[in-house]
């Protein structure tokens, strides 16, 4: 008998479907006309055990019993679901042959794998367990990938990531939570000191931010224009480039802030002669964006119709899940396998059918067009989040779900459309000794852009050659001043999480991140940013997120090695890389310790005084706002059983 062990129940009926009727639906699984069996987990069904279980002392909290590190760790069943456990343990032992069908991610690949070793699989056995990679809910794209199963064993290093992640961040989350609670304490706090591997330096990214605004002077700085013609009469305008010479008079970003300069250099031009120096008429051309991985589809959701991640993972997951409108969701690849590009004419016809305001889109691409989204090299476990070949109205959705297809959809399309194109002019003009530079953009063609309706800035630039001579009418002092940092909103706080490097401050790690280097996952960003509003943490102060005063009195009293997301950018590059095999497990772990072990040391050395700015409890600072803090730990496996010890 061959075992499907899928990660959730929908996906399970989705295995089942493309399989040999009839079926006979029993407890926990379903059997198929084969003889085969289709079960499935309900989420992870085991996880950490608590501190206690590795030594009861552990559940007084006291800083000599810091750091925890488990010699041997141990997982245990989730009571709510430990009915499905003992009935897959009962499958996998009848079981001859095994097929893992956990999402397409380190943590779906973790997830079965956990309950395959704990059921004590072993040898052969465990060496023949099969992988099926679905990204697809439809019947005909599960028996594709049922026809395409690989070795599981292939998967090892991205199990490996999982496991390394999971554990990382029940040693930072519960060793640093008891370390600055019980400093905490000490300094009069009466609730829970939640520290967290990432949404610590998150909460870190948003008050340092409000902190930035808050102490922002905006200082005048002047720009000068000066307004030229041809002797046709063609009128534009050039900008001042000021020279080495005015470096005094400028700030670190080359803005001049003296105005006397500034209109010394006006009159000077005024009614001058004037010489082009170079004149550069460029056609260039853009391409398509790549189709959406989960953060880019929430980031553009985010600006197109102010949805948070939270709002758009959920109605993604039911696209998937339940209406099979589109891909596995939670995906962080924007590539898609070369064999993939065949099922064009299927996609678009059900685009199509799906949504009437697409007619147009679907008639007018071109399906001969493969272009770089369709790249096997950059494709492994899953692929970027397209549309399937299903139908079904989008009438029939909520108005999230469908503005979510749509969105999908059309970024499915824009790659069977030709590059957008447009000429870039810029020309160099001397006046008076002073150099002044103007740049204009045209459109050629719209290309990929007539199906987003964006409407392209344009401006006007005469052709122009070097030597010729022009007339300076005026000069003009535009008066202008420095603007704050924008507070962070969906979008932008999503963009940070994905592209950490920007606000790393180590010049060394900078160096190495990439820029897909980010803070969390794909699939685990969503619900790190919702974690933090509900402990009060963030808020919502009209469309921008702002630090609540509780979250920002947190991260002003804790070192900024814990709210900068150096560290944690660094583990996240490391974790991609262990799922890479181009590093391994003891190679993430032991440095890791060490550093944990040096913060807790620091920790105490410090003393309480370090959180002397946070209020006498929880209640206090949440007086502010319409719910009290919440003050549940950070890791999954530690949660209200432990308490610090009564006094």
């Amino acid at each position: 008998m061959k075992l499907y062990i899928a990660e959730k129940p929908s996906l399970g009926r989705a295995v089942a479907d493309a399989l040999p009727k009839p079926h006979r639906k029993a407890d926990g699984c379903i059997y198929t006309g084969n003889g085969d069996v289709v079960s499935w987990c309900i989420g992870h069904l085991l996880t950490q055990v608590d501190p206690e279980a590795y030594d009861p002392s552990f559940k007084q909290w006291k800083f000599e019993h810091l750091p925890i590190i488990p010699e041997q760790w141990k997982l245990k069943s989730v009571p709510k679901t430990s009915k499905q456990l003992s009935i897959l343990k009962k499958l996998i032992k009848q079981a001859d042959q095994l097929v893992h069908v956990g999402d397409p991610d380190r943590e779906g690949q973790l997830l079965v794998d956990e309950v395959i070793h704990f059921s004590g699989v072993k040898g052969a056995k465990l060496q023949q367990v099969e992988r099926c990679l679905i990204s697809d809910l439809t019947v005909n794209a599960v028996k594709r990938s049922l026809q395409s199963l690989r070795s599981n064993q292939e998967f090892i290093p991205l199990s490996t990531s999982a496991l390394a992640r999971t554990r990382a961040d029940w040693l930072y989350g519960l060793n640093l939570t008891r370390a600055y609670t019980l400093l905490a304490q000490k300094s009069g706090y009466k609730g829970v000191i939640s520290v967290g591997r990432v949404q610590t330096p998150l909460l870190g990214l948003v008050a340092k931010r409000d902190q930035e605004i808050q102490q922002f002077i905006s200082k005048p700085f002047y720009e000068v224009l000066a307004h030229c013609n041809t002797e046709a009469g063609e009128n534009f305008t050039a900008k001042w480039k000021p020279s080495d010479a005015c470096a005094p008079y400028q700030d670190s970003e080359g803005r001049v802030l003296v105005k006397g300069l500034a209109e010394n250099v006006a009159a000077r031009i005024t009614n001058q002669p004037s010489k082009v120096l170079s004149f550069v008429n460029k056609q260039k051309k853009q391409i398509a964006p790549l189709p959406y991985n989960l953060s880019s589809l929430q980031i553009d959701a985010a600006k197109r119709f102010g949805y948070s991640a939270q709002q758009v993972l959920d109605a993604a997951q039911a696209l998937y899940e339940r209406h099979k409108l589109i891909t596995y969701p939670r995906s962080d690849s924007r590539y898609l396998p070369r064999n993939h590009h065949h099922q064009a004419k299927a996609i678009s016809l059900a685009i199509k059918h799906n949504d009437t305001e697409m007619k147009q889109a679907v008639e007018g691409a071109n399906l001969s067009i493969k272009g770089r989204a369709w790249n096997d090299s950059k494709v492994d476990a899953h692929h970027a989040i397209i549309p399937t070949d299903s139908k079904k109205l989008s009438s029939s959705l909520d108005n999230i779900s469908k503005n979510i297809y749509q969105l999908v959809a059309r970024q499915y399309l824009c790659q069977f459309y030709d590059d957008y194109c447009y000429a870039e002019c810029i020309a160099e003009i001397e006046i008076n000794q002073g150099l002044f530079v103007s740049k204009a953009k045209s459109k050629i063609s719209d290309g990929w852009k007539i199906l987003f309706l964006q409407k392209e800035s344009e401006s006007f630039l005469p052709q122009l050659t070097k030597g010729q001579i022009l007339h300076c009418e005026r000069g003009e002092v535009i008066d202008k001043n420095t603007q704050p940092p924008a507070y962070f909103t969906d979008a932008t706080l999503l963009a940070a999480m994905s592209n950490i490097a920007r606000f790393v401050q180590d010049p060394e790690l900078k160096k190495v991140l990439k820029d897909t280097d980010g803070l969390g996952t794909e699939a685990t960003r969503a619900g790190i940013i919702e974690l933090l509003f509900k402990r009060q943490f963030l808020q919502r102060v009209g469309k921008t997120i702002q630090a609540t005063e509780v979250g920002r009195k947190l991260i002003e009293s804790l070192p900024d090695s814990l709210t900068l997301p150096d560290m944690t950018a660094l583990w996240e590059m490391q974790l991609n890389a262990i799922s890479l095999k181009q590093q391994n497990y003891q190679g993430f772990v032991s440095p890791l310790l060490a550093k944990l072990d040096a913060i807790i040391v620091k920790a105490i050395a410090d003393g309480p005084q370090a959180l002397v700015n946070l209020p006498s409890s929880p209640a206090s600072a949440a007086k502010r706002f319409k719910k009290r803090t919440t003050s549940k730990s950070t890791t999954s496996s530690y949660k209200k059983r432990a308490r610090p010890a009564k006094k």
